[in-house]
């Protein structure tokens, strides 16, 4: 007989009679009921073009994606109740009496419930006579036997009684997402009972949700305190005349009859007569067209998105190879025209060009010999600026276009397109942002190419088909992803800024930034010498060497052979996080030794090795901007983070080491001054807020005076001007009173007359926080000065912590999201700028508020008029904005 085997993790399991399977079980009706009323209050939001109500359905199918997804179960199966009528109704008459009837909104979508777990290839079992508690003890316990490992999720702590070593129960808290998982261990901690022990509480509490009645003023506290001394309701009667004459002995001798049948009631069957076995719950993956049937009737666009991770209906294309010999047939194609480099890896400055396809609503092109590009004529007949141009990803597309000889001019990005539409969907996979605007018949790169170490070329032929059926995709995208835009009048946003932008950026990308190996090394080892010193330091001061990149090491010598008070503790023994180190400071001078070799620690690893390992042969670095990944609208930088390169303390030192690429040139730096507050100022129109910066006050100082109650700016002290700085900035971030409090040290109470003397100095900046709350409740989003747009899907959320985050990030997205328009336009008119005054400088970086050029020392008059010009005129504010430069040999002098 042939054994099949997984992996070699589950040979032994095979040996000893087989694999040993991850069974997932689902108490059906109690999810549905949590997941109903998780979205109780936006009941009338979920419904779909019939009518119908989709709020379970939606809520059991996230909490199901997501179990299948962290779980990967070998066996599925989701239990519901038969009927009102059981083996416990006809013990009890009024079993569950007190039930409140369900609503006609959950019933319609029991059996559409049911019909969904069909389409996601998952049994579901109900049983005559038993409840679904039922059917998961029989099936937990046979597979307990088995040494399976099963998960039960459940909305009821009853089957908590199920728990045993192979057993977990996952309750759900809140909705359906987020769950209490109990084992035997977490029982014990909590109820300090076993699992079987439940049963007893319950027969001593009774239950009012079940509606059985238990033993007369017997609560949690007195149930536990009588299990835990005697272990058992029988063993309690057997000696409860023993106990102490008192109501509550008269109480349970009384209810004696109660305590038993209660806990009958409240026992969960382990052999139910089930007509199901263990072998007829396998799960071998969803019926993908019965399921986008479903989710298409139902209306549920996220779920099907979400089936981009499954196999698609791909759509053949057909398509012309090209060669030497037809290139004069791809350029009689009309506008718009598709283009799409393709390649295997991420980084477009570096991996090899694979192939390409050009393509029309008539007719695609795809070639692997990217030579082609190359021919002067076509190269030409590419690049014309007159020509639409399609493309996915524009940025990757120039910068690849120009290693390969093409300067290209696209003038509609898909990607960029689909991500002003909605932020939270920013895949970089042209496969998956196809399916979220349902276009279903593209696959995800990762279904052709592989990922990781699987990564590789496919066929030929295959990878053929693939650059057409890109082509088709983008050329059906672009009229539907137009119109769109429009009709959220982002158009003028895409046109005239991000999709400059992506021709800026790739600029900037290619031109890079010079550093110097030799400083950075030289840097490195001044940094290695230091810890070497504070090393030893540490080791006099434990009295015994250890290791100092060892949390548990260190944790024995702080906590135990030092004494120090312990502040945490996690799993694997003492927290030395850094905000436990900050809070033993003052507590014995290692502490601050270790936090310093820490430092150095860090600086050496993140930046002296990192950066090496990311220079480029021609001694540049080249960061990649990501243009598409916030969604606020920030850019972020990657291979490497220029942006986190340090702008103050020891790792400021790290700017010494990127200067310009010629001699007799200068690192040209501009930055904008409190530009987040300006447009808070603006954006709120508070007139006091509006007239500190018209009068060039330092507006720290001016929040200080008001906090502090000072008559002026002198008395302000550096303390004071730091608090009120961080006042400033949390209130942009709609920061609460616990949390300024943690942030400047001082009391909640104080941080709250904090708040409160900030918002009567400033009341219309709290007058405009509340309009954006409002605005979001009313509209589901929010937007910048640039009609950039925000969905805040969590701001009706019953979780209070996900509705307090999307109302911050109401208040402080059309700040911080205006402010990184802002910056954009100013990027965009800047590089035109610089090609108007045929100046030779170059922008390279932009650092958050910051942008760093290299320029010829002769530009630099130039550059110090025209840079804060082009700066202060991005936008037009009712306060002005303020430009700070400054030059020097590096980037350090430059800052």
């Amino acid at each position: 007989m042939a054994l099949y085997v997984r992996g070699a993790a589950d040979f032994a399991a095979t040996i000893t009679g087989g694999y040993m399977s991850k069974v997932l079980l689902i108490d059906g009706n109690s999810v549905a009921f949590r997941a109903f009323y998780a979205t109780y209050t936006a009941l009338d939001n979920f419904t779909n073009h019939a009518g119908v109500h989709t709020n379970a359905i939606f809520g059991f199918d996230n909490m199901l994606a997501t179990l299948l997804k962290r779980d990967t179960p070998d066996k599925v199966l989701v239990a519901f109740d038969a009927g009102k009528t059981t083996f416990r109704t006809k013990k009890y008459d009024n079993y569950k009496g007190g039930r409140q009837k369900t609503p006609e909104e959950l019933l319609e979508q029991m059996p559409l419930i049911k019909q969904m777990l069909e389409g996601y290839g998952i049994q579901h079992y109900e049983l005559a006579n038993y409840e679904a508690d039922d059917i998961i003890g029989t099936l937990s316990h046979q597979a307990d036997l088995a040494g399976d490992t099963v998960t039960i999720v459940t909305g009821d702590r009853d089957l908590t009684q199920l728990a045993t070593d192979n057993v977990t129960v996952a309750v759900t808290i809140k909705g359906v997402q987020e769950t209490e998982s109990y084992t035997p261990a977490h029982m014990q901690d909590k109820f300090e009972v076993t699992p079987k022990q439940f049963i007893d509480l319950k027969g001593l509490m009774g239950d009012t949700s079940d509606n059985y009645p238990g033993v007369t003023k017997v609560g949690e506290k007195t149930a536990i305190k009588l299990i835990k001394e005697f272990g058992s309701i029988e063993n309690l009667y057997a000696h409860v005349d023993e106990l102490k004459k008192s109501k509550m002995k008269e109480n349970l001798i009384n209810d004696r009859d109660n305590a038993f049948m209660s806990k009958d009631l409240a026992t969960i069957r382990l052999d139910a007569p089930l007509t199901i076995g263990l072998d007829d719950i396998d799960y071998a993956g969803p019926d993908v067209d019965t399921l986008r049937d479903f989710f298409t009737e139902m209306d549920m666009k996220s779920a099907l998105k979400r089936l981009g991770a499954v196999p698609v209906a791909v759509k053949q294309v057909e398509y012309t190879e090209l060669t030497a010999d037809n290139l004069a047939l791809a350029m009689q194609l009309k506008a718009p025209v598709a283009f799409e480099l393709s390649m295997l890896g991420d980084n477009y400055h570096t991996e090899a060009l694979r192939g390409f396809m050009v393509a029309d609503a008539n007719q695609i092109f795809v070639s692997t010999d990217v030579s082609l590009l190359g021919d002067l004529e076509f190269s030409m007949w590419l690049g014309d600026a007159a020509r639409q141009l399609t493309v996915f990803d524009a940025k990757r597309n120039i910068v690849a276009g120009s290693r390969a000889g093409v300067d290209l001019h696209p003038d509609f990005d898909a990607l960029l397109a689909s991500y002003l539409l909605d932020p939270d969907d920013n895949s970089t996979d042209l496969g998956t942002l196809a399916r979220n605007h349902d276009y279903m018949q593209l696959q995800a790169d990762v279904d052709v190419f592989g990922k990781g170490a699987k990564l590789h070329m496919p066929e030929k032929a295959d990878f053929c088909n693939f650059l057409a059926q890109k082509a088709d995709a983008l050329l059906t995208l672009r009229p539907q992803l137009l119109a769109e835009l429009a009709k959220q009048d982002e158009s003028a946003l895409f046109t005239d800024l991000e999709l400059p932008l992506s021709t800026v950026l790739a600029q900037m990308e290619m031109a890079g930034i010079t550093m110097d190996a030799d400083v950075l090394q030289g840097m490195g080892e001044q940094w290695t010498g230091s810890m070497n010193v504070l090393e030893q330091e540490i080791y006099n001061e434990a009295g015994r060497e250890f290791n100092l990149n060892s949390p548990k090491q260190l944790g024995v010598v702080l906590f135990e052979e030092l004494g120090l008070p312990v502040i945490k503790k996690t799993k694997t023994g003492y927290s030395t996080s850094v905000d436990v180190l900050e809070q033993l400071k003052s507590s014995h001078p290692i502490i601050q030794k270790i936090l310093d070799w820490r430092g150095l620690a860090k600086l050496q690893s993140t930046y002296v090795n990192g950066l090496q390992k990311a220079l480029h042969a021609d001694g540049k670095i080249h960061t990649r901007y990501l243009q598409t990944l916030t969604q606020t609208g920030r850019l972020s930088s990657v291979d490497p983070n220029m942006q986190n390169i340090p702008a103050r303390g020891l790792g400021k030192q790290v700017r010494y080491a990127f200067v310009p690429s010629k001699p007799d040139w200068v690192i040209f730096s501009s930055d904008y001054s409190q530009i987040e507050l300006r447009v808070l100022a603006h954006i709120s129109g508070d007139k006091n807020m509006q007239e500190a910066f018209k009068e060039d006050r330092d507006i720290h100082a001016n929040t200080a005076m008001k906090i502090f109650g000072l008559d002026s700016a002198d008395q302000v002290t550096p303390d004071m001007r730091r608090q009120a700085k961080a006042t400033n900035f949390g209130i942009v971030y709609g920061i609460s009173d616990f949390g300024l409090a943690a942030n400047i040290g001082i009391t909640r109470s104080q941080a709250k007359a904090f708040i409160a003397g900030y918002f009567e100095q400033y009341p219309d900046v709290k007058t405009y926080m509340d309009k954006m709350v409002a605005k979001a409740r009313e509209d589901g989003y929010v937007e910048t000065l640039f009609n950039r747009r925000r969905y805040l899907r969590d701001i009706h959320s019953r979780n209070f912590n996900l509705r307090s985050f999307a109302e911050r990030t109401a208040m402080n997205t059309p700040i911080q999201g205006s402010a990184a328009d802002i910056i954009k336009v100013a990027m965009v008119r800047m590089q035109q700028a610089l090609t108007e005054h045929h100046l030779q400088a170059k922008m390279l970086l932009q650092v958050h508020d910051e942008l760093i050029f290299e320029a010829p020392r002769s530009e630099v008059a130039v550059l110090a008029k025209l840079v804060p010009q082009v700066m202060d005129s991005a936008v037009k504010l009712d306060v002005p904005l303020k430009v700070e430069s400054n030059y020097g040999d590096t980037w350090y002098d430059a800052k």
